[in-house]
This record gives structure tokens, C-alpha cells and sequence, in this order.
């Protein structure tokens, strides 16, 4: 088995005195010894070494190497041609049934397609000198990510943007703090668009909204009137809010307190054109999505609950009181019950709407539209 040890000199340095390609041992020890002389700094010499290397070890295992050296000269067109015959001439005397490259540079791997495709390339065998060696790794790296076109546009436009924004900001606004503010929260928001994959989603809405709507889901015109209660709830949570403005702990519990009553019906309105639609769709519902509503509750349940102890140990509501209720003879005294009292009530009510979803779901796993008419 015959391989060619090839060694890639794009840059065309080999001296006036040889004309490429020079082939064997000798001529390549010849040539380090020649070129290191003239110049011990320079990076060809470890590719020629290692060329010797290379071919030393394949006979040691047997194979018959030879040992060459392609260089060119004048310009890239040109040089390449040049290279591209001397393979040609390398492959036609000696029929090699494979080649190993050795490259120094990124100039000369511009040069392997080249050697591809006239002979098989079983290896590329890049030679970093061990003192540069984070240098060339950092510079392939940057090689790499530059020629990632997707990555370019995620990285290099907003840092490009902002670097030209900066002075802009820093002119207006007269203010280094301002200026920084503005080109962070820009970038944030851009690096958060790309991250959650905001392009791909309103790129793909109006579609799934056009197939939704045509195919007769249920779920379309929930997820509408969902839309409007979340928004009824975070404006009545807003303004419920505003009156503990100088309270940042109290405003939050009170946000809370208000809109979790109307985002829970949100939800809740919202799963319901899904269960509809997996009913129609199916004729079965899964269990996953039958319990999905006790869960809404009882989550409802259990945050009204804490938000509410919160409150009313922070005066910022009053207890929960419970009327006095006459049925004929009997009489039920009023009730005013603590917040702990309302905590345990509403953790445990939450609790328990969970369970019975439980329950429901399991009852309900797998059974048609008839089975459940039957059941009923």
C-alpha cells in the first residue's frame, strides 16, 4: 500500500534553486536544513519535519510512504493551478492509494479540496507551532465562527449596533449611565428575542392561527377571550397595586391577590377549547389534559390563600368574616376567621380540588364520547 505523505506550501518560499515538487527523504531533509538556516523562525520547517514524521511511522507499520513537497508561486489562481499539476504528475508516477496532508497555515488548507479531488485524503494533519499554539487555535476559532453566517447575525449585528449607538445615546442623553442603560437593554432584549426562538414563533403564528381557524378549533376563540380576562386581570392587579406604591412587598402580594382570580379563569377558559377540541378531534381525552383544569384551581386556590395571609397581616385587607345564618330554629353565631385560619382553609381547599382532579382523570382515561354518555 502506498502512501503519499504530502506536504502543502501555498506561499511558494521553497527558494529559485528547486523547482516543486520535491520528492523523498533526502530532498525534504535537505530543504529543512536549507530553510532553517536562512531563517530558524520560520513555520515551514516544523511541516516539513513532521512530514518525516508522519512517513517514518507508516513504514513502521508497514506501509510504503513517500515523502513530497507541492509549492507555488505568483497568484492565487495561478499557484493553485501549479499545485493542482503537481499532484497530478505525484499521482501519475507514483499511484498512491491514499494521501496524508500536512499543513502549517490556513493559507495552505485553502489548497486540500484541491488535492481531494485527485487523490483519496485519508488525514489533514495541521501542524501548530507548541508556543503559538493558543494563537493559531484562537484564530481558527475566529475563522470558524466568521464563517457561520448564523452566528454572525446573532453576535456581530447587536455589538456592531451598539457600538455605533453608544456615542449617539452618549451625545442626546449627556450621560454615561443613560447611554450604557439604553445599549444593555437593547442588546438584552435582542440576545432574549434570539434565545427563545420569538422569530421562529411569529413566523409560524399567522399560520397556525390560519389552520386553526379554517379547521374549526375550539380552542381559537378561547385562547381569544383568555387573552382579554389575562389582560382584565393584570389591569385590575395593576391598579389595585397602585395604592401601595411606596410598599414594593405589599404591591406585589396585592398584584397578586387581585389577578390571580381572572388568570385562573384565563386559563381555565383556555384549556377548556382544548379538551373540546382533543373531544372532537379524538373522541377521547387524555388524562394529562383532564386534570389540567383542578390543577388551575387549585394552584388558584393555594396562591389567593398565601397572598391573602400576607395582606391581612399587613393591614392591608380586612379578616374574612363569616355572616350569621338563621335556618328556622337554628342559629349560626358570625364567624371571624384568622389568617392563619383562611391559610389552612385555602391550602387545604387547594389540595383537595387536586385529588378529586386525580381521581376524575383516572375515571376518565381513555373512554369515547359514547362510553362516557353510557357512563353518564
Amino acid at each position: 500500500m502506498t502512501t503519499l505523505v504530502l506536504c502543502l506550501d501555498r506561499d511558494g518560499r521553497v527558494g529559485a534553486d528547486r523547482d516543486p515538487p520535491l520528492v523523498g527523504d533526502e530532498q525534504v531533509s535537505a530543504l529543512v536544513t536549507a530553510v532553517g538556516i536562512d531563517d530558524p523562525e520560520d513555520a515551514r520547517v516544523n511541516g516539513f519535519l513532521e512530514a518525516l514524521r508522519v512517513a517514518r511511522e507508516l513504514r513502521a507499520e508497514g506501509d510504503e510512504a513517500v515523502v513530497a513537497l507541492v509549492s507555488s508561486a505568483g497568484d492565487a489562481v495561478d499557484g493553485d493551478r501549479a499545485i493542482a499539476r503537481q499532484v497530478e504528475r505525484l499521482v501519475a508516477e507514483y499511484d498512491p492509494e491514499s494521501a496524508v496532508l500536512v499543513v502549517n497555515s490556513a493559507e495552505d488548507e485553502q489548497v486540500v479540496p484541491i488535492v481531494e479531488s485527485r487523490v483519496r485524503v485519508d488525514a489533514v494533519d495541521r501542524v501548530v507551532v507548541r508556543q503559538a499554539r493558543d494563537i493559531e487555535s484562537t484564530y481558527y476559532l475566529l475563522k470558524q465562527f466568521l464563517g457561520d453566517e448564523e452566528l454572525r447575525a446573532a453576535v456581530l449585528i447587536p455589538l456592531g449596533a451598539a457600538l455605533v449607538a453608544f456615542p449617539v445615546l452618549l451625545t442626546v442623553a449627556d450621560s454615561v449611565g443613560v447611554a450604557l442603560s439604553v445599549v444593555a437593554g437593547v442588546i438584552g432584549t435582542f440576545f432574549l428575542y434570539k434565545g427563545l426562538n420569538v422569530d421562529d414563533l411569529l413566523t409560524s403564528l399567522p399560520r397556525a392561527a390560519s389552520d386553526a381557524f379554517y379547521s374549526g378549533q375550539v380552542s381559537l376563540v378561547t385562547y381569544v377571550v383568555a387573552a382579554g380576562l389575562a389582560l382584565v386581570g393584570a389591569f385590575v392587579g395593576g391598579l389595585a397595586a397602585t395604592e401601595l406604591s411606596g410598599e414594593p412587598l405589599l404591591a406585589a402580594m396585592r398584584f397578586a391577590y387581585e389577578s390571580v382570580p381572572w388568570l385562573a379563569l384565563a386559563a381555565l377558559t383556555a384549556t377548556t377549547g382544548r379538551l373540546l377540541d382533543e373531544l372532537l378531534r379524538e373522541g377521547q381525552i387524555r388524562s394529562a389534559l383532564m386534570n389540567l383544569p383542578f390543577g388551575i384551581v387549585a394552584i388558584g386556590f393555594v396562591v389567593r390563600g398565601f397572598t391573602a395571609f400576607f395582606l391581612e397581616n399587613g393591614e392591608v385587607i380586612d379578616s374574612l368574616v363569616v355572616p350569621a345564618v338563621g335556618f328556622g330554629a337554628l342559629t349560626v353565631q358570625r364567624i371571624e376567621v384568622s389568617a392563619e385560619a383562611r391559610l389552612v382553609v385555602f391550602v387545604v381547599g387547594g389540595v383537595c380540588i387536586s385529588l378529586v382532579g386525580v381521581v376524575v382523570s383516572s375515571f376518565m382515561t381513555g373512554l369515547s364520547i359514547e362510553e362516557v354518555e353510557t357512563r353518564g
